[in-house]
């Protein structure tokens, strides 16, 4: 029997190097950073978006996909990503770096908003293609995580669980995090039944899922 939400497996020759001209030559550039929904650039190209918690890696991840250090801004600091970010890929298509969820260094008042808006977009944004969710592979999905992937039941949107920091967990620690992360994915109908383990630091992963990403797009 097929396990559910197997590993992705790596690209061929002919979707890695889709994935590769995707974001070949470092092009991808910031167009804009939005704090409410009337700021949103028109919706007439396909995007992709990024949601994790709080220092969970997303920036890291977008700048490993994009070759370009320092174009999403990374931080050891919870909640500094406050922002919808929109980036350029190609010229007619958005990748879209979300707010942080769950615990941010942050007012509550403050925090309320980003929530507000970011559940907004997920449910509002009918150019959105997918919605990929990444969870810390060390710790697999906590409730917070659940709660987004509620919304975009709730939205029809797909979203796929990306695990990050795959390279600071043991193998067989690993096995336990993918175990809870299937069962909890199970439960959403939205999920894409596959899993893409990535290390931003190690390459892990980036060709595979630039492969996914120029499936899409």
């Amino acid at each position: 029997m097929q396990l559910a939400f197997p590993l992705a497996e790596e690209p061929n020759e002919i979707t890695r190097e889709k994935g590769r001209k995707l974001f070949a030559g470092g092009t991808a550039e910031f167009i804009k950073g939005v704090v409410a929904m009337s700021g949103l650039p028109p919706a007439d190209r396909i995007e992709i978006c990024f949601a994790g918690r709080s220092n969970v890696g997303k920036s890291s991840l977008i700048n490993a996909l994009t070759g370009r250090n320092g174009l999403a801004r990374a931080s050891n600091t919870p909640g500094r990503t406050q922002e919808i970010n929109f980036f350029s890929i190609e010229p007619d298509h958005y990748l879209v770096d979300l707010p942080g969820y769950g615990f941010a260094n942050a007012p509550v008042a403050v925090v309320a908003k980003w929530q507000k808006l970011l559940k907004q977009y997920l449910s509002g944004r009918a150019s959105l293609r997918r919605a990929f969710v990444l969870v810390d592979a060390r710790h697999g999905i906590k409730p917070v995580d659940e709660e987004i992937m509620s919304l975009l039941d709730s939205s029809a949107v797909t979203f796929q669980c990306v695990l990050t920091k795959s390279d600071k967990v043991k193998l067989k620690d690993r096995e336990r995090v993918l175990k809870q992360v299937r069962e909890r994915l199970s439960k959403h109908p939205a999920a894409y039944p596959e899993l893409v383990l990535t290390s931003s630091e190690k390459g892990d992963g980036i060709e595979t899922l630039r492969a996914i990403i120029a499936s899409l797009i």
